[in-house]
This record gives C-alpha cells, sequence and structure tokens, in this order.
C-alpha cells in the first residue's frame, strides 16, 4: 500500500469512529435533553458496525425491537393519530419556544426557569417532531401499505 493509500484508509477509518462515536455520545445524552436519543444512539452502532463486530451484535437486538415498536405503533389508526398529534405538539411546542415568549403572570418559579435553553432546546423539539412525523410515515408505508412483517 503507497503512503498517500494508507494515509487515506486511516483518515476515512478515524472519520467513521469520530462519527459513530459522537452520534453516540450525543444520542445518550438525547435521552435526558430533548431529541430523539435512541435514534441517535442506533445511527451511531450502525456507523461503528462498519468498523467493529462489537458495535453490530449490539446493533441487531436494538433493530429488531425498533422495527417491532415501528409495526405496533401504526397498527391502528387511533395509534397513528396520537402519534401524529404527539409529534405535531412536541413541534408546535419548540417553534413557540423559539419565539421566547415573556413570562406569564400564572408562572410560579422564577424568570430564569422558564423556557430556559433557549433557540437550541426549541430548535431540538422541531427537528424532533419531524424526525417522528418520518418515522411515522415510513412505518405506515412499510407495514400497512406493503404489508412486511416485523422481525422475530
Amino acid at each position: 500500500m503507497t503512503e498517500r493509500r494508507r494515509k487515506h484508509h486511516w483518515t476515512r477509518r478515524t472519520g467513521i469512529e469520530i462519527l459513530g462515536w459522537t452520534l453516540v455520545v450525543l444520542g445518550l445524552a438525547a435521552l435526558v435533553l430533548p431529541g430523539p436519543g435512541l435514534l441517535m444512539v442506533s445511527a451511531g452502532l450502525f456507523v461503528l458496525s462498519q468498523q467493529y463486530a462489537w458495535a453490530e451484535r449490539r446493533l441487531h437486538p436494538i433493530k429488531r425491537q425498533a422495527l417491532r415498536a415501528a409495526e405496533e405503533g401504526v397498527r391502528t389508526h387511533f395509534r397513528i393519530t396520537v402519534a401524529c398529534l404527539s409529534a405535531l405538539t412536541g413541534t408546535l411546542i419548540g417553534v413557540y419556544w423559539c419565539f421566547q415568549p415573556p413570562v406569564p403572570g400564572w408562572w410560579p418559579l422564577e424568570d430564569k426557569w422558564w423556557l430556559f435553553g433557549g433557540v437550541g432546546v426549541g430548535v431540538s423539539l422541531i427537528i424532533s417532531g419531524l424526525i417522528a412525523f418520518a418515522l411515522i410515515f415510513y412505518s405506515i408505508h412499510r407495514f400497512r401499505i406493503r404489508g412486511e412483517l416485523p422481525p422475530v
């Protein structure tokens, strides 16, 4: 292998690792903060599974459980409606959060606790809502329109 090829291979491998670990760490943070935590952890494991067998082994049960939950979530029209309303509510709260309206008179805590985190939190709520809509539509297409069964 030439020096240039070896350097390119090392750079690509390092970039994949940095991306994978960044997604895992951000996903873990998003488990307690607003955001798609499990989705980001799974994406990070997917990226790391290109390099490591241990990541691939941990990814399969997560994928299987996620597909089962996705199928369950779109099994009835009621569940689809509730999921869409929840995604819409989260998105609208994010939009409201971004505008940072003044503290209302009924707010019982100090003013600094009203919509803390600023625009960053609002944007993450909006992105989470959009991801939720995309996943709902993907699940409807896969499990209701195409009629696939979730993995056993």
